[in-house]
């Protein structure tokens, strides 16, 4: 974790979250208490900040500073607001590609997508809040800097960002082997944002039983599934592929 991208220490933690710093993730010394942290949960509850606790060793890892048993990751880039992204991606004449990624929490698998939907035209990827990979020095690294030119929105739950999305005109395409469809025989030119699922569960069925259509790849070999980022640029150059 890069120091400039994370921030340690409890009092500092709670102010910069309630000056409205993107912060990614607050990682937490197991077992520990005291009203200051009371403080920090309540905030961290309000403002819906991603955390998880942790043993000492790993905080002792992330800086050897006094952190007081709390450690945060700090976003380098800023996120989007979902209504903005579409409004202004449909005001600019543009025929929607957006991606939805249901808990991907690899922060390489994140950044390897994010490279993928920069150089196939993706005009937003979406994530869930809780649960999803941090944008960090690892992210950006694997994106090759295009971490920095893709939108991304955060959004409390991805089902509400899909039935926005549909309420907008843009068919959700689910990337899932539970179906019988293959994704060369569903149409991808028109309005559309394809979802992906996280790396061990694939995509929660809540969201399934909501999409327009669910696709996969045709699989010929042994091994049953993909990695979720070379699963994705199949899907989007397949989009690619119908759109030119």
């Amino acid at each position: 974790m890069e120091k400039e991208h994370q921030i340690f220490g409890i009092r500092a933690i709670i102010e910069a979250i309630q000056a409205g710093k993107e912060v990614d993730k607050v990682f937490i010394q197991k077992e520990i208490s005291g009203e200051l942290m009371k403080d920090l949960m309540k905030v961290m509850k309000r403002a819906n900040i991603n955390f998880s606790y942790v043993p000492v060793e790993k905080l002792n890892r992330l800086t050897p500073n006094n952190h007081q048993g709390a450690v945060a990751t700090i976003s380098p880039i800023g996120f989007i607001d979902l209504e903005h992204l579409v409004e202004s991606t449909i005001e600019s004449g543009a025929k929607p590609l957006f991606l939805i990624l249901d808990q991907i929490s690899d922060a390489r698998n994140f950044g390897a997508i994010i490279r993928t939907a920069e150089c196939t035209g993706v005009n937003g990827i979406i994530v869930q809040k809780a649960g999803s990979a941090p944008v960090n020095g690892d992210t950006v690294k694997t994106s090759a800097g295009a971490v920095f030119n893709v939108p991304i929105c955060k959004v409390e739950h991805i089902k509400d960002a899909i039935f926005y999305l549909q309420g907008s005109g843009i068919k959700t395409v689910a990337a899932t082997e539970k179906t019988d469809s293959n994704i060369y025989d569903l149409s991808l030119n028109e309005p559309v944002a394809i979802i992906m699922g996280s790396e061990d569960r694939g995509i929660n069925p809540s969201v399934l039983k909501i999409v327009d259509e669910k696709a996969k790849l045709p699989m010929f070999g042994s091994i049953g599934s993909l990695n979720v980022s070379v699963a994705c640029g199949a899907f989007l150059y397949e989009a690619v592929r119908q759109r030119t």
